[in-house]
């Protein structure tokens, strides 16, 4: 029996995509080492929900999957799907410690309504 190995398409992408803040980094970096994956990703994706009918998932990952986007930024790595990448585009992720509205924060560029919770958007 011979064990093949599959590979992953995916793609490179860079900070045009999304730019990740130094905090944001750092987070997530901690983040990753607690979980005993300092290798690991975040993975952003778009998905319908929400007040404004789209809103923000962010989970820790292994890595990118077939077709997506991989963005390594500040010594960490972010992921993203195609379809997602088309609303995330030109934006910020970056993480903040306050204590009623901390948490990461994705700044977008191309949202032209925001609910007013701030967890969804429309474009």
């Amino acid at each position: 029996m011979t064990a093949e190995t599959s590979t992953i398409n995916y793609k490179i992408g860079n900070e045009r995509l999304i730019k990740v803040t130094e905090n944001a980094a750092r987070k997530l970096a901690s983040l990753l080492d607690q979980k005993g994956n300092p290798n690991g990703a975040l993975r952003l994706a778009v998905v319908g929900g929400g007040c404004s009918g789209l809103q923000y998932t962010m989970d820790l990952v292994e890595g990118p999957k077939e077709r997506d986007i991989l963005v390594p930024t500040s010594d960490v790595r972010l992921v993203v799907d195609p379809k997602s990448a088309l609303f995330v585009s030109g934006s910020v992720l970056d993480y903040s410690d306050d204590l009623q509205k901390g948490g990461f924060k994705v700044t977008n560029p191309n949202a032209v309504a925001h609910c007013s919770c701030g967890e969804s958007f429309a474009v």
